[in-house]
């Protein structure tokens, strides 16, 4: 089990998580982040400090962002575990339920 992170970060990516992670797991992608599944270590710190309480337990990620989970899973099929976000830096890539999705409009 781990943390997914759903469509309330799409085109948000405030990256208050990232600086609360102390495993270095939450990657960053083109349109929103993920945390990657083998490198998380469910200690939970990232939730509380999202501020569009978009990442949730896998288990308890709401029915309507389900889709989520597995494109959480996707965007880490071709990279596989690097160790850490920050040795790869920003990927120019989204999962694909993700890159499907319209732009979101977001505040300046």
């Amino acid at each position: 089990m781990t943390y997914i992170i759903a469509e309330p970060c799409v085109d948000l990516l405030d990256k208050a998580c990232i600086e609360e992670c102390p495993v270095d797991c939450i990657y960053e992608g083109n349109r929103m982040l993920y945390i990657h599944p083998d490198e998380c270590v469910d200690c939970g710190a990232c939730e509380p400090v999202c501020p569009v309480e978009a990442i949730f337990y896998e288990d308890d990620v709401p029915e309507q962002w389900k889709d989520y989970t597995g494109a959480n899973y996707e965007f880490f099929e071709d990279l596989g575990s690097p160790g850490g976000a920050s040795k790869v830096g920003k990927l120019e890539k989204d999962a694909t339920f993700v890159a499907a999705q319209p732009p979101r409009e977001t505040e300046h």
